[in-house]
C-alpha cells in the first residue's frame, strides 16, 4: 500500500516526509478556489509526490462546475483529478446523477487523465444508484488503512482525519500509481 494524505486550505502546510501521493482541494461549486494552491501544489511536486486534485461538487450546473474546476486546476499530465461528493454546508448534496453526469464530463475534456470519485462510505451505501465511480472509488471510512467496510473496488481508501486526512492507495508501488495515472 502506498501512503497519501489529502489536503484544502484548513492544512496551510503539511509534512510530505513518507508520502507517496497529495490530493489537493482545488475547487469547490463555481465560486470558490483553494487560496492555498499554488503553495500546496509546489510542495507536493518538490517532494515528488503523485499529485492529485479535487472539486468539492454542489447540485446544480454540473458543467459549469466542470469547466470552473478545469479552469482553475494546475493538473499536469500523470495527476488526478476526483470529485468530493459529499453533503454541502448548507446540507445539501448532487445527486447521484449529478455526481455520474460531473465525471463523465471531466473525463471528456480530460482524456488522458484518471477521475476518481471520493466519498465516505454512508454516500456510497445510500446515495449511490449507479456504482460509478469514473476510473476509481475513493472511499473514506474510518477504520484501519486498506479495509474500508465496503463490497465494491477501491483505489484509494480515506482511513482517518487525526490529525489531517490520511489515505492508502492500493497499488505496489509509486511506479505502478504513476503508470496507471498517465494511461488514463
Amino acid at each position: 500500500m502506498l501512503h497519501g494524505v489529502d489536503v484544502s486550505a484548513y492544512q496551510p502546510s503539511y509534512d510530505t516526509d513518507g508520502l507517496d501521493f497529495v490530493f489537493i482541494k482545488s475547487t469547490e461549486g463555481r465560486s470558490y478556489v483553494n487560496p492555498r494552491l499554488d503553495a500546496q501544489v509546489k510542495r507536493a511536486r518538490d517532494a515528488e509526490c503523485v499529485v492529485g486534485f479535487y472539486h468539492f461538487l454542489w447540485p446544480g450546473d454540473i458543467k459549469d462546475q466542470v469547466a470552473y474546476f478545469l479552469g482553475r486546476t494546475p493538473e499536469k499530465e500523470g495527476d488526478l483529478l476526483a470529485v468530493d461528493w459529499e453533503q454541502t454546508g448548507g446540507g445539501t448534496r448532487a445527486s447521484s446523477a449529478e455526481k455520474d453526469r460531473f465525471i463523465r464530463e471531466v473525463k471528456r475534456e480530460r482524456p488522458g487523465h484518471r477521475v476518481l470519485l471520493y466519498c465516505n462510505r454512508a454516500f456510497w451505501r445510500t446515495h449511490d444508484t449507479s456504482d460509478y465511480a469514473g476510473d476509481g472509488l475513493w472511499i473514506a471510512d474510518y477504520v484501519s488503512a486498506g479495509k474500508p467496510r465496503i463490497e465494491a473496488s477501491w483505489r484509494i481508501h480515506q482511513y482517518t482525519d487525526d490529525p489531517l486526512d490520511k489515505n492508502v492507495a492500493d497499488f505496489d508501488s509509486v511506479g505502478a500509481l504513476r503508470a496507471w495515472a498517465t494511461a488514463g
